[in-house]
């Protein structure tokens, strides 16, 4: 079952509780922001229909995760 954008969007916020982004310093609303990347999520699950993509999506997800740690690393001077 492919989950809606709205979905998407309701559970990605959910899990923002734990780590809170300040919205109010951003030229971008964070709706806006959700929408777009849930619809980016979507287009990608509709290319990888067929393939495996249990293996693919959590491929995305370690990727993703790596390049925010390094991209936190960077903004706290660590690299």
């Amino acid at each position: 079952m492919r989950p809606t954008l709205q979905q998407l969007v309701e559970l990605a916020k959910e899990s923002n509780i734990t780590d809170p982004i300040d919205w109010s310093n951003l030229n971008v609303s964070e709706d806006t922001v959700y929408e777009m990347i849930g619809l980016s999520v979507i287009e990608m699950l509709d290319k990888i229909e067929g393939k495996d993509a249990e293996i693919i999506m959590s491929a995305s997800i370690l990727k993703l995760t790596v390049e925010n740690f390094v991209l936190n690393l960077r903004l706290n001077g660590k690299i």
